[in-house]
């Protein structure tokens, strides 16, 4: 079972980080969220999250997975912790999965992981990277064990592509299902229907 490690700050994105958390959840892995700042995470439009921990209490590398929500404030104070740009720097370094959505990428982008990748980003902060090859198209990117992706519209595509990743197409779609998320739109399935639109 692997073990994710989600980094939480206010101004994050509550959509992001809450579908993750599920999602990820309901794929029987250990999600571990862990807010930068001491008390209940007060969210973008106010929502308040109870983090399980302190990130000042977890050793990021017994985690496999590292995901980051986006949301600009949320960003914003990630890029103000050091910690969890190294711990970005630590993941990329042994080529671990790391995820960001929304905004999340430019901690990514901040960490030097970008470089010489393709990636995407919700459109608002696409003017605000330095490195790298941003696209528009797909709204979730995988590039080696770097996954991105667009917004809270495409977290629940972006959260079963790292399941996906990590256990296989069946099982994600299978969850997807059960969700009631179409299948049809998932990224592997529109990979293939774009190299084979005849259907044959």
């Amino acid at each position: 079972m692997p073990k994710v490690l989600i980094p939480l700050a206010r101004g994050c994105e509550e959509m992001e980080a809450v579908i993750l958390i599920d999602t990820l959840r309901r794929a029987e892995w250990e999600v571990v969220a862990a807010a930068i700042e001491e008390g209940p995470v007060r969210c973008s439009r106010g929502v308040r999250i109870l983090a399980d921990t302190r990130w000042q209490d977890v050793d990021p590398i017994e985690f496999d997975l590292l995901v980051i929500p986006g949301g600009k404030g949320g960003t914003e104070r990630l890029l103000e912790a050091p910690a969890v740009i190294e711990a970005v720097r630590v993941f990329d370094l042994a080529d671990k999965p790391i995820g960001a959505v929304c905004a999340g990428p430019l901690v990514l982008d901040a960490a030097g992981v970008l470089t010489g990748r393709r990636y995407t980003s919700h459109p608002a902060v696409a003017d605000e990277f330095r490195d790298g090859q941003r696209v528009d198209v797909p709204s979730v990117v995988e590039d080696g064990h770097i996954v991105t992706s667009q917004g809270p519209g495409t977290t629940f595509a972006f959260a079963l592509a790292l399941v996906a990743r990590w256990e296989g197409h069946e099982k994600a779609e299978t969850m997807a299902q059960a969700m009631m998320v179409d299948v049809e739109t998932l990224p592997w399935r529109l990979d293939r229907a774009e190299s084979d639109p005849a259907g044959g």
